[in-house]
């Protein structure tokens, strides 16, 4: 395999590291916001906060960061915007990466053999004995 390969598989590999919906998912006040949206459902700006110590201003922002990258989706109902996680999306994206990923780190990165004074793992350990 050229060197020219594996740095061009290499390269997109660290570009797919870098997308808006992993960014999203890599701050943890915003998991934090996916959790309490999986555990009590949708809901607006205030009944997400309530259930986490941001401001409403600060959760608002990360749910508009999560909306960019696709990982909730937004509709109007009067003057609130209710969010909800688009689990479909979100599954479809992590399929879609993890093909991609698995694809380009065979090129990239493939694993190496194991070294031969490596123990397999079903084989047992030898006891050693005490001598006297």
């Amino acid at each position: 395999m050229s060197d020219a390969k594996r740095q061009r598989a290499a390269t997109e590999i660290a570009s797919l590291l870098d997308t808006p919906l992993l960014r999203a998912l890599t701050e943890p006040a915003r998991l934090e916001v996916l959790k309490v949206l999986l555990v009590h459902g949708r809901g607006d700006v205030a009944s997400v906060a309530e259930h986490l110590p941001q401001d409403r201003s600060v959760v608002s922002r990360h749910l508009q960061v999560l909306e960019d990258a696709g990982v909730v989706r937004s509709s109007r109902v009067g003057r609130h915007r209710i969010y909800e996680l688009d689990g479909g999306f979100l599954v479809s994206r992590f399929d879609a990466l993890a093909t991609r990923l698995r694809t380009l780190a065979a090129v990239c990165c493939p694993p190496t053999a194991t070294p031969s004074t490596k123990r397999e793992a079903s084989e047992p350990t030898p006891r050693r004995t005490k001598r006297t």
